[in-house]
């Protein structure tokens, strides 16, 4: 049985970056980070579609979600963390504001923060999962072995991506010492549409506006990006956006606006004259979009009238009929809620536990968001138990 002034449960962004925060104010606090995986980071290493999405250059409380919302306004949109204080390179920043590593190798940033947690001489446990916790803190670990702690930080993510580990049993930790979690949805994710009229559109790419609507047709959320057309339904940058909103929502309807840039008349106009040319009708919008889609458009709209054909190419609705769920969202809505966590981000039920990361009830957009919150709520939480032991002091 061995004693830690601090556990850590979760080695992905929030808990290397408390680990870090910890031994960078206080380097004679013993630390342990409990990982479940075979690998630490891996989470961050993917982020990006592997260049590693750390941040945005607009970090403003718009882009969060959640009861915790106000807590990542704080930590992430205030300036009082800067999570590219954490590693040691040059950053650049996209047309989008997406901020990443120079060398757009997403792998540099846990392989940094691992560096540094090695070197703070912080204990990581590699493939151990955490079978139970008992106030105190004991944990008792899979490999037989047992470890007290006098803090303990939640940092074990959500329940998206499975394979790195977020498979949400942490939420199971966080109930048997008095927290609740609240309902829990993929986010950042593909959905399904019904695709009766895109059946041959199947790995197209579009640039599109996009527009998520209710039940009672208030929007929920709007993107600009690209679209993919896939068997099941839509993906794509502008539909990891929007699913985000779509997240726990019911009898969702996506419109895509093809050439955003172009107004219904000049459509309408180019339809007019390719009429005129004696183009046949499924070309009439050849050359304006993809062949495929163009053909698609005409289909639906079953005519040839250019005022219809130009208002489709401007709406173009798909139903949605839910995601394709947690193994492929990249974050998870839903958690444990912020009225649990005072400011400092320590429980209020149970003393000397802290929470970091996706586990919280916390969710942002896609571009960034969600590591920023990661790595800001993990140096906050690190702050926030260095000063605890002053305290006790």
């Amino acid at each position: 049985m061995q004693k830690y002034d601090v556990a850590i449960i979760g080695g992905g962004a929030s808990g290397l970056a408390c680990a870090v925060g910890i031994k960078e104010r206080d380097k004679n606090l013993s630390v342990v980070i409990l990982e479940k995986g075979e690998r630490a980071g891996r989470k961050i290493a993917a982020s990006g579609n592997g260049q590693g999405n750390v941040s945005n250059v607009d970090l403003s409380a718009s882009h969060y979600h959640g009861s915790g919302a106000f807590l990542a306004e704080k930590l992430c949109c205030s300036g009082l963390y800067n999570p590219l204080e954490l590693f040691d390179f040059l950053f650049i920043n996209d047309k989008l504001g997406r901020i990443y590593p120079a060398g757009k190798q997403g792998s540099a940033l846990s392989d940094c923060l691992l560096k540094k947690v090695k070197e703070a001489g912080v204990d990581l446990v590699l493939s151990t999962s955490v079978e139970s916790v008992e106030r105190g803190y004991k944990l008792s670990l899979s490999d037989g072995n047992t470890i007290l702690a006098d803090r303990l930080v939640m940092s074990a993510g959500g329940a998206a991506q499975k394979q790195f580990g977020t498979d949400g049993s942490a939420y199971n930790l966080v109930k048997s010492l008095g927290h609740t979690v609240t309902p829990v949805s993929p986010s950042l994710v593909q959905l399904r549409c019904d695709t009766r009229h895109i059946k041959t559109l199947k790995g197209i790419r579009a640039e599109c506006k996009v527009t998520a609507y209710g039940a009672d047709g208030k929007i929920l959320g709007v993107a600009e990006g690209d679209v993919i057309f896939t068997d099941y339904g839509v993906s794509g940058n502008a539909v990891f956006y929007v699913s985000a909103y779509c997240s726990g929502e019911e009898n969702v309807t996506l419109s895509l606006e093809f050439l955003p840039e172009i107004s219904v008349g000049q459509i309408e106009n180019d339809v007019r004259n390719k009429i005129e040319k004696g183009y046949p009708q499924s070309e009439l919008l050849c050359g304006t979009l993809h062949n495929q889609l163009g053909r698609a458009i005409m289909r639906r709209c079953g005519g040839c009238d250019p005022r219809t054909v130009a208002q489709t190419v401007k709406n173009f609705t798909l139903k949605a009929e839910g995601s394709l769920g947690f193994d492929y969202a990249q974050v998870t809505r839903g958690g444990v809620p912020a009225c649990e966590v005072d400011e400092n981000l320590q429980s209020r039920l149970a003393p000397n536990l802290y929470f970091a990361g996706e586990i919280l009830d916390v969710d942002g957009d896609c571009g960034g968001y969600n590591l920023t919150w990661a790595f800001c709520s993990g140096m906050h939480a690190a702050k926030s138990i260095v000063n605890s032991f002053d305290t006790d002091d």
